[in-house]
């Protein structure tokens, strides 16, 4: 008897520590996904309405507070509503297994392939969009192109996105180790504080990268710049090596995976 109430007593003590550890744990992984996003503007906004609350709660002031809870229901009803996008993204990852830091990413073949295609592209300053699948399926996305499920190889990127070819205006996904489809139509961002300067190919990489955990490379027709977007994020007119170097992080290579992929894809060409 006295060695059970021994362990009800651990249990008591061990139990409120999990509940805090579990939920901090829950906040700091929401955290880390709505600061990708524009959320997170809304979320300081959220903090500082409730600080607002407490504030006139405290200090007892009636007409503050009758406003307020007047204004609760709806707020709830539009935080839901604008949070939309955010909460699908949270969701989707607790789906993957990402949300917990489980699950893998696919491992595109012959990444310097891509490199070397890509360099040629924007030195041609011809546009390309180039879609790194991984763990989301774009079954949707790859039925609105030419489905191709062809060898990655630069010869053949570089053929796609030439001028005045079918499939050049559409986007490549890749995946499975191969060129899946191409002339894919993709999603565009809604994002209102894109720059105005991005054309159609950047906003559609934004959308995808919005809409699934694809990763998107994008050459500009106009400056020849290279764009990676992911995580609902565009970051623009990065270098060769700085695109190589985030996209072996991506996608779960590491050096030695890299120089395989060189050697293979030499061989192709």
């Amino acid at each position: 008897m006295q060695l059970i109430g021994e362990l009800w007593i651990l249990r008591d003590f061990i139990v409120p520590i999990l509940d805090v550890l579990l939920l901090a744990f829950l906040i700091y992984k929401v955290y880390q996904i709505l600061v990708q996003t524009r959320a997170i503007q809304l979320v300081k906004g959220a903090f500082v309405l409730v600080f607002v609350y407490a504030f006139a709660f405290f200090l007892d002031l009636q007409t503050v507070l009758w406003i307020m809870n007047l204004l609760a229901p709806g707020l709830v009803i539009g935080l839901a509503i604008i949070f939309q996008p955010e909460l699908r993204k949270i969701f989707t990852r607790i789906g993957q297994g990402r949300f917990f830091g489980l699950g893998g990413q696919a491992r595109p073949l012959q990444l310097e392939a891509v490199m070397s295609a890509a360099e040629v592209l924007s030195y041609r300053k011809r546009g390309a969009l180039i879609v790194f699948q991984r763990t989301v399926g774009q079954k949707g996305i790859v039925e609105t192109g030419t489905r191709l499920d062809a060898v990655l190889t630069s010869q053949l990127l570089i053929t796609i996105f030439a001028h005045d070819t079918p499939l050049h205006d559409g986007a490549v996904i890749i995946g499975e180790e191969k060129i899946i489809a191409a002339g894919c139509f993709l999603p565009l961002s809604e994002q209102l504080d894109i720059r105005r300067s991005f054309g159609t190919r950047h906003r559609a990489a934004l959308g995808m990268a919005e809409e699934s955990d694809a990763v998107v490379l994008v050459v500009s027709e106009e400056t020849g710049a290279l764009t990676l977007a992911y995580d609902a994020n565009l970051y623009y007119d990065l270098s060769i090596d700085e695109v190589r170097r985030r996209l072996r992080d991506l996608l779960n290579l590491n050096e030695d995976e890299s120089e395989d992929d060189a050697e293979v894809a030499a061989l192709a060409d």
